[in-house]
């Protein structure tokens, strides 16, 4: 098994080589049992995840079965990652995730939560009294994962991190269903609040300027996606209502010099780096969030 430790954190990444999977046959039915033989193991606070094996074609629905049926020789783990993996591993859109639903009893010392790939991810019935941060990296967020969140109970959510992601890749919402999850979500901790990677980045972030969270988080995300000046001047115009923001991030964007300068130059820490030019064809100007592949 292929493995990096940082021993400062306490971290360990697990993952499987080509060989690994197609000589030895290891797979995401053995990752588990393979974890737990690690004599580094119960050292760990931090357990990545990365590729299974085919992770196009497999699930890693027995990694999660597998953590919650021996939830005691997990119980110190308090950040997971599944999926960590480039594209000359698996492409994003073509991860298959699982159901996580048993995760959250399984766990209730876990802190953070990280999910790459949205095929196949659900969620299930979120109740955990401890996480503070969940983030969903993905080339598009299913509307029905969206809705759970919406009705998660995290009390103590601190940051919430969501890629959103195009049609073509799994989205399947719109901006009234961001609407609605920061309409009816509860999380009256959140300090951190990212609706990132959308190809109606725009309207995305009207319907963030508009929510309740704006008088209490500290960290606006809105970066990787089509952020046009349309949004960079609702940004200027709300913004300064809010002055318990103190960090926007807008990196990648497709907001013009002029608007950058405007922004970076409010009292307030700002990245928007990354800017970017639409292309053009047969008269038409088409823009791409950052993960779409």
């Amino acid at each position: 098994m292929n493995f990096t430790l940082v021993t400062e954190k306490k971290s360990k990444i697990y993952a499987y080589d080509y060989d690994e999977y197609e000589e030895q046959n290891k797979n995401a039915d053995t990752m588990v049992e393979d974890i737990l033989a690690d004599p580094e193991f119960p050292g760990l606070t931090e357990l990545i995840i990365g590729n299974w094996g085919e992770a196009y074609t497999d699930d890693c629905q027995p990694i999660i079965d597998g953590i919650a049926a021996h939830k005691e020789q997990f119980s110190h783990i308090e950040k997971l990652f599944i999926g960590d993996m480039d594209y000359e591993e698996c492409e994003v859109s073509w991860i298959m995730q699982g159901d996580y639903g048993s995760l959250w009893a399984a766990m209730p010392q876990l802190k953070e939560l990280t999910i790459k790939g949205s095929s196949e991810l659900a969620l299930g019935e979120i109740c955990h009294e401890g996480l503070e941060a969940l983030t969903i990296i993905c080339g598009g967020l299913p509307e029905s994962v969206i809705k759970e969140i919406e009705n998660a109970k995290l009390p103590n959510l601190k940051k919430l991190l969501l890629y959103i992601g195009t049609e073509n890749y799994g989205f399947d919402g719109n901006a009234d269903t961001i609407k609605s999850l920061l309409q009816n979500a509860d999380f009256p901790k959140l300090e951190y609040l990212g609706i990132t990677d959308s190809e109606i980045q725009d309207e995305l972030a009207e319907a963030v300027l508009e929510s309740k969270f704006m008088g209490r988080i500290t960290t606006l995300d809105l970066s990787m996606g089509t952020l046009t000046d349309k949004g960079g001047a609702l940004l200027l115009e709300k913004l300064p209502a809010w002055p318990n923001v103190k960090t926007l991030d807008v990196h990648y964007h497709y907001m013009s010099d002029k608007m950058v300068q405007k922004l970076e130059g409010l009292p307030i820490e700002v990245d928007a780096s990354e800017a970017c030019e639409p292309d053009e064809y047969d008269g038409e100007l088409y823009m791409d969030a950052m993960l779409t592949e």
